[in-house]
Order: C-alpha cells, then sequence, then structure tokens
C-alpha cells in the first residue's frame, strides 16, 4: 500500500490528472466526514457502503435504493476509491454522504472507522481491504461482501496468495454471484458464503423500465432500416462497423463511442466519410439522409438500446467488453469482441444463444448477419437469460436489513 502510495505521488508530480485528483480528495476525505455526517446516536442505523468506480456503485445502488425507500431513517455513507466514480455520483441524493475512501493503512483504517462509526459496513464485487476490515472486526462491526465473484487465477488461491486468503475470513458473510465462486471459497476454507447473484442484473432491468424517450434516435429508427446500436466502441470496434455499414446499404447504424473527445470524434468520421451525423447536430433533414447517427454526448446509451435490432459492445478488442447485459435486457442479439471471458454474464451470454464473440471481419460479419436475420429469435434469449438472473436484490437485502 506504501509503494502503491508513492507510484500515485510521483504521477501527480508529473501531472496525471487522475492521480492529482486521487490525492486531493483522499487527504481531506476523513476531516469533511467529521462535518459532514450527522452526529451519531443510538437512534439512527448508520450503514457504510464502499464501491471501487462507477460498475460497482451500480450494483450497489438497488440496495441503497432499496434501504432508503423502506428504512428512511437509515444513515447512509457511499465511498469511492476512483476519482471517475466519485466525480460522477458525488452528488448522489439517496445516501447522506459521498466521498472518497482513505488510502487503506492502518492508521487511515482507524481515523476513519471512528469518525464514520458504522453499524454495517459493505464491499462491493472485488473490494478487499486487510486494513479496514481488521478494524472493522476489532469494532464488532457487522461486515459483508456483496455481488463478489472469484476465479481460480486470484492471489488469494495461489500459494503465494495463503495471508491474503484471510482476510476474507473478516467478512461476516459473503454473497457471491455464482457457485462457481462460493465452490471455489469452500475448498479454500471460507464457509461463510451464499449464492446470491448479481444486484446489477435488477439494476439494468429497472433502467430499462424507466427508459427515456429519444426523439432523434426515433425518428433515425423510423426508416424501416435493420439498427445496428454499437455501445461504448473502441477504434477497432469502429473500423469492424465502418466496414460493415459501407457494404451493407440496408442497415442503420447508431455509434456510441467510449471516449467523446474531440479527436475521437474526428477519427470516427473519417471512417464513415460523410455518411453520419452527431446527435447534438442531428434535424429531421439531415436523418433522413444519414446511415451513421454518432453519439457525442454522455449517460444516454441505456435508453438507446431500446430502439435497435442488434447490439454491438465495444471494448473486446482491449482490456475487456463494456456492459452487455445493459442490451440483453431490451431482447437483442449482443456481439462483442475477443476478451470477454472475465465476464461472466457474457459467457452466460453465449451460453444462452444470446450473444456471439468475433475475433475478425469475417467472423464479425458472419455474426451480424446472422444476428439481423434472426433478432427476434436470438434477442429472445438473451433477454430470458437476463430475466433468469433477476432477484440478488432482494436475497441480499433481507439478509443483511431483515
Amino acid at each position: 500500500m506504501y509503494i502503491y502510495i508513492f507510484l500515485v505521488w510521483i504521477a501527480s508530480l508529473f501531472g496525471h490528472r487522475k492521480a492529482r485528483m486521487l490525492l486531493r480528495g483522499q487527504r481531506k476525505a476523513t476531516d469533511e466526514l467529521r462535518t459532514r455526517l450527522p452526529h451519531k446516536t443510538d437512534r439512527h442505523e448508520r450503514v457504510w457502503i464502499h464501491v471501487a468506480s462507477v460498475g460497482e456503485f451500480e450494483q450497489a445502488r438497488p440496495i441503497i435504493e432499496r434501504l432508503r425507500a423502506e428504512r428512511a431513517d437509515t444513515e447512509i455513507l457511499l465511498t469511492f476509491f476512483s476519482p471517475s466514480g466519485f466525480n460522477l455520483r458525488k452528488d448522489y441524493d439517496k445516501v447522506d454522504a459521498v466521498t472518497y475512501l482513505p488510502f487503506a493503512t492502518r492508521r487511515n483504517a482507524r481515523l476513519f472507522i471512528e469518525v464514520v462509526q458504522p453499524d454495517v459496513a459493505i464491499f462491493v464485487k472485488y473490494e478487499f481491504w486487510p486494513a479496514y476490515l481488521r478494524e472493522l472486526n476489532k469494532r464488532g462491526v457487522r461486515t459483508y461482501s456483496i455481488s463478489a465473484i472469484f476465479r481460480e487465477k486470484q492471489s488469494f488461491f495461489r500459494w503465494w496468495g495463503k495471508a491474503y486468503l484471510n482476510v476474507l475470513k473478516r467478512f461476516t458473510a459473503i454473497y457471491v454471484q455464482d457457485e462457481h465462486s462460493a465452490r471455489l471459497l469452500r475448498e479454500h476454507g471460507i464457509e461463510h458464503v451464499e449464492v446470491a447473484g448479481d444486484t446489477r442484473f435488477d439494476r439494468v432491468h429497472a433502467i430499462a423500465q424507466q427508459a427515456k424517450d429519444i426523439p432523434q434516435i426515433a425518428r433515425f429508427a423510423e426508416s424501416g432500416a435493420k439498427i445496428i446500436i454499437a455501445g461504448s466502441t473502441w477504434q477497432p470496434d469502429e473500423v469492424l462497423l465502418a466496414r460493415y455499414v459501407a457494404e451493407n446499404p440496408d442497415v442503420k447504424l447508431v455509434l456510441a463511442p467510449h471516449e467523446i473527445h474531440e479527436a475521437h470524434l474526428h477519427q470516427i468520421f473519417q471512417q464513415f466519410e460523410g455518411r453520419h451525423v452527431r446527435l447534438t447536430q442531428a434535424t429531421i433533414n439531415n436523418l433522413d439522409v444519414v446511415r451513421v447517427l454518432v453519439v457525442d454526448t454522455m449517460g444516454m446509451l441505456s435508453s438507446i438500446y431500446r430502439y435497435g435490432h442488434v447490439a454491438y459492445i465495444g471494448g473486446g478488442f482491449g482490456v475487456g467488453i463494456h456492459n452487455t447485459i445493459e442490451a440483453a435486457v431490451f431482447g437483442m442479439p449482443v456481439l462483442f469482441g475477443p476478451n470477454y471471458k472475465h465476464f461472466r454474464e457474457a459467457c452466460a451470454l453465449i451460453d444462452a444463444g444470446g450473444a456471439r464473440t468475433v475475433k475478425n471481419y469475417r467472423e464479425f460479419k458472419a455474426a451480424m448477419d446472422e444476428a439481423l436475420a434472426n433478432h427476434a429469435e436470438i434477442g429472445k434469449k438473451a433477454r430470458e437469460y437476463v430475466e433468469s438472473e433477476l432477484g440478488a436484490t432482494d436475497k441480499i437485502y433481507d439478509k443483511l436489513f431483515n
């Protein structure tokens, strides 16, 4: 941890923006909580929920909102490790305070827990901080890991990771996403584990029920052409999509890139050679004459999927694919690149017959042709898989608070 802190400090000196933000937020987190948290009383239960970033926040959100709706007097603190997650959700109004989690040294953990005084602590998915867990144990705080998932190659299960495995024994209970994770933990002596599923499915399902109308995209999709929705794309994804659109004049594309800075948008516009319009510049007249609509704003993708026949999810030619179930919940076939095997839901979607993975343009073309031709049948399988995974929020909430 001290080595990590030193490296973050060095990066901040060399102008790394996220490193500077992280250090600035870390330094003032505990002091800010002294003034922002209500005075602790025995009459109000206080729940601390920690997430790494935006994705984990979406897994925590169904629990937070259920807690707020049913136990209005409960005080809720939400902490982030990532600057991007904190900046996006620092004004989230369902909790009493949002802040960074200070670096996990023993001193920081002791001071933080002294200030927060939680009755319950919840860590989401991959968050296992020894210093904090040790301090919570010392104070007898009920501590849970939710929506967790484990694989054989994680450090817990290597010969050199035995000490880290003991960290998991400090949880009151661990609620995992699947039976494989539970079995793996039990094989290594962790018995306080239960399969509860992934709360993210409940969150995605709720978002789909509340999907917003987007008039420009509705107009773009009115033509009768088959509509591909490409979400969170990167440059290798966009190369495949541009070639397919050029070769298939009966197809239209809504492209929502992962990064929307001008340099990347310019690169996208060059690939589509004038057959595109930006969402922020879309009008009735130009929407009728283009075949590519580029989404140059953030936060709309979960509502955009409803307008498509097939979804392509970006990131699979890089570090890993983005959210697949956000599209699958709308009953769409889902395609993505080859780097997906660490994503349980992507593997399960393929097994259910609702998704395909592609490694090159030949495979992309074959998979896209099939998906467009049979989108109703394949999409039904995708939606049924998502629906089969619902209910984790109820299971976890009932265990923790009823």
